[in-house]
């Protein structure tokens, strides 16, 4: 299997990149979350994943190996398939789909296009214990933060701001300080929407 491909960056889409490695060139499908976390230099570091399947091979890249572990643990759900884990990635970062699986916020997992209510309650039910023996979280240490988070990006939605860019501005303050108060949140983010 090839878990890692390094080389020059001969093509950059927002869906996928063509990396040559030794004159060599491989297609990677990527995230949305792999494309913002491309350097800007020519030689570039995937983890990958190769996905054999009866009619294709298919290679999917990744920035880091956490963002490759969560991949691995939701295309090993029942009704979540490469694209909808992919999907999942370009929507969430790897932490917030952990956090929200560990806090069983279902909201967040549905926010994702093409995720209803059952595969939701589906992907938390098969990965939170794996992800708790894995991560060791706590549960109960994300689950606030992610309350707070999801009711500042309620509240945002109310006075008319679009949720992805409410969501982007939100996330980038709860990484600098996870434990922000409900108002902190809603102050920093009209601050900067």
């Amino acid at each position: 299997m090839i878990t890692h491909i390094q080389g020059k960056l001969v093509e950059k889409n927002p869906t996928d990149v063509v990396i040559d490695c030794n004159g060599v060139g491989y297609f990677l499908n990527i995230s949305l979350h792999t494309f913002s976390h491309l350097p800007s230099t020519e030689n570039v570091k995937l983890y990958t994943q190769l996905l054999v399947r009866e009619d294709s091979h298919t290679l999917f890249g990744f920035s880091s190996i956490e963002e490759r572990a969560i991949f691995n643990l939701l295309i090993s759900v029942s009704g979540v398939g490469a694209s909808t884990a992919r999907t999942m990635l370009s929507s969430l970062s790897p932490e917030l789909i952990r956090d929200a699986i560990v806090s069983e916020d279902i909201l967040t997992i549905q926010s994702v296009k093409g995720i209803g209510s059952k595969t939701a309650q589906r992907v938390i039910l098969d990965l939170k214990d794996k992800i708790l023996k894995v991560y060791g979280a706590s549960p109960n240490s994300s689950m606030s933060s992610n309350t707070n988070r999801n009711e500042a990006l309620s509240a945002l939605e109310t006075l008319g701001f679009a949720r992805k860019q409410a969501e982007k501005v939100c996330d980038a303050f709860l990484k600098k300080q996870p434990q922000a108060t409900l108002e902190e949140i809603i102050k920093e983010a009209l601050k900067n929407l």
